[in-house]
């Protein structure tokens, strides 16, 4: 992190004293009667938030606070009346959000400081995120951390000057009152530090185009693992801190690089990792799906909120991970995983709703543990067996409740019940239904139902994922529907996307990762279907965004279009985290729409992107991971595989028994006008073609020797 420079530290100094012990949402739950109060029928207060369509907004309607969406007339007003803004930020799955909005802004004496001190908006991260980047920036400049819920008071052109995340009550209060003192003696120097503090933000992840395109070899990619081997945990999974994330395209590149190098290490961190991330209580052991992430180091603890794009990524990654060993298990996860999304998550079976919220009747993960009051009367003779297999006790593993988690073997269990280890998945698998329908009596999780693009496009992509490796039909079935539904209600003429579906309606304009994320599904599912329609439409969204969204003098892409009215800042996103960086995957983009249409500048554009960032990719761990699968390919040049005759798909089903992330298919019935296709067909058989740089080894016919060739 940039130290900030000596002109924006008057108001660090001015209020450290009401600013210590500031913690966003990641702080771990320790009251749980700090959380939000249920809203009445009848309604005190109603704001401007009441005509938005987003979850996280509407929650706050009806706070005495007069909260404003972000636009003009907000602006408009602050710069009228020169009052501060406060820019507050949350997502309706946000626990800490929760309580804060319980503490302070249905607070009627907080709400009247801030109402006639300040213009108050209210921002749903999810829907604008590109207003959130700006500001989790100022604050992490000016703290060192960030989270959730995000607080930023600027001045009334929109320039941050101080925040934080969670503030309690008193404190929140204390700080405005200091900051507004600030601003009123010492203008010259609020001013001195909202223009210090742009700036830095400004210079904050700030890329130069490399004088020359670098040269990438496998001991990059050997310094790369060696880095990631430092922070491994080797006993328990993911990296050796707490809070654990799964960072699932971390596991993507272990599994890429051990392909490549036949490293032990790198799989055995992959099946270490993913064991007890589906052992641990992250998982949902009864309904399937994982939770956003584990308070502690054994996964045991959840942030109890799900989020699709989480288990879009977690999908993928199984399911590559079965591909690669064959591990039973991790198909057990796939589907348990998919079958939550389907039920839980899944709008008109043909889009994906955003997240389900940690509290339920105002506890943090009530909906999910169990006490063995409760359980006793439901598993009758089979209880003791079940809490032996998830760890349950008497007097509660967490909280007075009991998570489900696995801490002992099948074999074990097994063995002291005398059963067979297939004969207690049995027994286990017909307790989880019993369980889930029990549950379903319970007050259920907040949902989040706005559609995101970009978050559909990762769920398009792990049903798609799910289908190659499993040859499930219906994964493939709703993997069209999601495609279709972007195409019918985010896709505008022209090829722009829209970010947001909410109530039949497609609104705010689309940003780079909800292109990014769309063209790499649409990739995805032409190489399930070999239906060119995919490929097609994903050319299109590319040009688009060279048109809208790349900034030559740089050589990456923004994260805002260029028809978007300008803020403080326009950012770049660089660096992977939860999810691949709009920038990493729009390279990736690059590289294989370059293969698949022969368009050399696209994959000179993507080489030149991963020269800019190629120091920090070396250095980066999981913050640069999916830079790093772009890396392995232009290492090791992948194959072009084409196959062209009547038996295609069944020869694709073939391929795709086996983990090959170095090779692209292609396929047809006949000769198409796609570059690698043209003039392949051979009258009476299905030849397959294993290429690389567009020089083709001896035509085959069948998969085990177009395998050999792609191993040898």
């Amino acid at each position: 992190m940039k130290k900030l420079k000596k002109n924006t530290l008057y108001l660090l100094l001015f209020i450290s004293l009401i600013s210590c012990g500031q913690e966003g949402d990641s702080k771990k739950t320790t009251n749980n009667k700090e959380t939000t109060s249920k809203k009445k029928e009848t309604h005190k207060y109603t704001n401007k938030l009441a005509n938005e369509s987003s979850p996280y907004l509407l929650q706050h309607a009806h706070n005495p606070v007069n909260w404003y969406p972000w636009g003009d007339e907000a602006l408009a007003k602050a710069k009228k009346e020169n009052k501060l803004i406060i820019i507050s930020v949350g997502y309706a799955a946000c626990h800490w959000c929760h309580v804060m909005e319980h503490e302070s802004f249905e607070d009627e004496e907080v709400a009247k400081y801030m109402n006639d001190n300040f213009v108050a908006i209210k921002i749903d991260r999810e829907e604008r995120p590109d207003i959130d980047q700006i500001y989790m920036n100022a604050i992490q400049l000016l703290t060192g951390s960030g989270g959730w819920p995000l607080n930023a008071i600027t001045l009334p052109d929109g320039r941050p000057i101080y925040g934080g995340t969670y503030f309690a009550k008193k404190d929140w209060l204390a700080m405005l009152k200091k900051v507004k003192q600030f601003v009123d003696e010492s203008p010259e120097k609020a001013e001195q530090q909202a223009k210090g503090l742009t700036e830095e933000i400004n210079n904050s992840e700030l890329i130069f185009k490399a004088k020359e395109t670098s040269v990438f070899k496998n001991s990059d990619l050997d310094q790369i693992f060696s880095v990631w081997e430092e922070k491994i945990d080797t006993k328990d999974g993911g990296r050796n801190n707490v809070p654990k994330f799964p960072m699932p395209i971390g596991y993507q590149f272990l599994l890429q690089y051990n392909y490549l190098s036949k490293n032990k290490k790198a799989l055995e961190a992959v099946t270490t990792t993913l064991d007890k991330m589906a052992d641990g209580g992250i998982y949902d052991q009864i309904g399937g799906g994982f939770a956003r992430y584990s308070t502690d180091g054994i996964w045991k603890v959840p942030h109890f909120e799900k989020m699709t794009y989480d288990n879009a990524q977690l999908v993928s990654l199984y399911a590559s991970a079965y591909q690669a060993t064959k591990k039973p298990y991790y198909k057990t996860i796939v589907y348990e995983t998919l079958a939550f999304v389907a039920r839980e998550l899944t709008y008109n079976k043909e889009a994906f709703y955003s997240s389900l919220d940690a509290d339920s009747e105002g506890e943090e993960g009530k909906f999910y543990v169990w006490t063995k009051e409760e359980l006793m009367p439901i598993l009758k003779d089979d209880y003791n067996l079940f809490a032996d297999y998830y760890s349950i006790t008497e007097k509660g593993n967490w909280e007075h409740s009991n998570i489900l988690y696995k801490q002992k073997s099948d074999s074990e269990i097994a063995k002291k019940y005398n059963l067979s280890e297939a004969e207690l998945q049995e027994k286990i698998k017909a307790i989880k239904p019993i369980l889930l329908a029990e549950r379903a009596k319970k007050v259920r999780p907040g949902l989040d139902d706005k559609i995101l693009t970009a978050w559909n496009g990762l769920m398009l992509k792990g049903y798609v994922d799910a289908y190659r490796v499993f040859d499930e039909p219906k994964f493939l079935d709703t993997a069209i529907k999601n495609a279709e539904f972007i195409l019918k209600n985010c896709k505008k003429s022209d090829y722009r996307l829209n970010r947001n579906f909410k109530d039949g309606k497609s609104s705010i304009n689309g940003f780079l990762d909800d292109y990014a994320f769309t063209i790499e599904a649409f990739i995805a599912l032409y190489q399930a279907t070999f239906d060119e329609k995919w490929l097609n439409e994903a050319h299109e969204f590319l040009k688009y965004t060279m048109i809208h969204f790349y900034d030559s003098e740089s050589g990456m892409f923004f994260y805002t279009s260029d028809v978007d009215p300008s803020l403080i800042a326009r950012k770049m996103e660089i660096s992977d985290n939860v999810i691949s960086s709009s920038n990493s995957q729009m390279a990736k983009n690059l590289f294989l729409l370059g293969k698949y249409f022969y368009q050399d500048d696209y994959i000179h554009t993507s080489e030149k992107m991963l020269s800019n960032v190629k120091q920090n990719v070396l250095a980066g761990h999981t913050f640069y991971a999916n830079w790093s699968m772009l890396m392995a390919w232009f290492v090791n040049e992948p194959h072009d595989v084409a196959i062209v005759g009547d038996d295609y798909l069944q020869k694709r089903k073939e391929f795709d028994q086996h983990y090959l992330p170095n090779s692209f298919l292609s396929g047809s019935k006949k000769d198409t006008q796609l570059a690698l296709l043209k003039n392949k067909y051979v009258n009476g058989q299905t030849t397959i073609y294993v290429c690389k740089k567009r020089v083709c080894q001896y035509p085959q016919t069948d998969v085990g020797k177009a395998l050999e060739q792609i191993n040898k």
